[in-house]
């Protein structure tokens, strides 16, 4: 997309499943709306991240992939044609309540009344492994720091490192695809959840995955920019060789707020304090949601994502519509506004 200059009523920043929320309940409220976001996709860590994993806490839907997920708010705002400038980063907000000014990295300009961040944790990145090399396999798809599509790793041989949640959920969604799976820890002992572990110990009982313990990742090999083999070294510097055709590195993300540290919002800890009955930041005009926030109470789950939402929407109204009043009304009353 070329640069571009749009005037909106609400700028939202961040493209994930609250972005896309957001997106439709301003829309719901007769209120133009841009979505922003840093990747070149919609979804956020949903789609980048783990797009084939069950979500369990979604009202109404007993399990549905992430990605799912992100599909059908997709076609919930489908109605509204929401415009999206992706692969964009916000490098600067300037103006006040009723005015602002958000400048992207590419130099696109959106004029808004004003703004919702929904960038969850902020940009973010893998932790990766000091490994020689490793940028080559990286390239090659043979590392990988998060999973999108499971069957690529149908037959193949695979070396899952870290000790938790994620490693030990993808060595059990992958032991029966895999044609191997060895599962790397420095310690013993994983921190993941008991049914996981459970579950874990049964298939290392049953060789199914093979524990490597207490072992850390050592060394890549292969040949012309396929890998072949993985090292692997214990505390008293012993080495095992482990076939591989994939590794899976699990150590974590790293976050960024980025320019939004600049803007002169409030941040503890990385997050995000807002006022809990409007989702309003301490700058007027400007609100948040999703796990970026911070108040009592607050649980990072999608479902309390959506409130947030909803309770946005409805409080920025009186900004982009200060000379009307809103009336409540529920959807099924409401209906999809033409």
């Amino acid at each position: 997309m070329t640069k571009s200059s749009i005037s909106t009523d609400v700028a939202i920043i961040g493209a994930g499943p609250t972005g896309l929320f957001t997106a439709f309940e301003c829309s719901m409220l007769k209120m133009a709306c841009t979505l922003i976001d840093t990747l070149e996709h919609v979804g956020g860590q949903c789609s980048a991240l783990y797009p084939e994993k069950p979500i369990y806490d979604i009202p109404a839907h007993p399990s549905i992939t992430a990605q799912s997920l992100i599909d059908s708010l997709e076609k919930q705002i489908e109605p509204f044609s929401v415009p999206r400038l992706l692969s964009r980063t916000v490098v600067e907000l300037k103006g006040e309540k009723g005015n602002f000014t958000l400048i992207t990295h590419k130099g696109d300009e959106i004029h808004a009344k004003a703004v919702i961040i929904a960038a969850g944790a902020g940009a973010f990145g893998p932790n990766r492994p000091p490994l020689v090399d490793i940028e080559l396999y990286e390239k090659s798809g043979n590392v990988h720091y998060y999973v999108r599509y499971s069957d690529q790793f149908i037959g193949k041989d695979i070396v899952i490192a870290g000790g938790g949640d994620s490693a030990v959920d993808w060595a059990l969604a992958l032991k029966d695809k895999a044609s191997s799976i060895s599962l790397v820890h420095r310690r013993d002992r994983f921190r993941a959840a008991p049914e996981s572990l459970c579950r874990l110990d049964q298939a290392i009982a049953k060789g199914e995955i093979k524990k490597m313990v207490p072992y850390q990742l050592h060394q890549l090999h292969g040949e012309h920019g396929a890998m072949t083999q993985v090292d692997v070294i214990s505390m008293d510097g012993e080495i095992q060789k482990l076939k591989a055709d994939h590794l899976l590195a699990f150590f974590g993300l790293t976050t960024d707020l980025g320019p939004l540290q600049s803007w002169g919002l409030e941040t503890v800890q990385g997050r995000i304090p807002v006022n809990q009955s409007t989702l309003q930041t301490n700058k007027e005009g400007i609100y948040a949601v999703g796990d970026i926030v911070q108040y009592p109470g607050k649980l990072k789950l999608i479902l309390q994502g959506f409130s947030e939402c909803a309770m946005a929407a409805h409080a920025i109204y009186s900004v982009v519509r200060p000379e009307l009043a809103l009336h409540f009304e529920h959807s099924t009353t409401l209906g999809i506004p033409k």
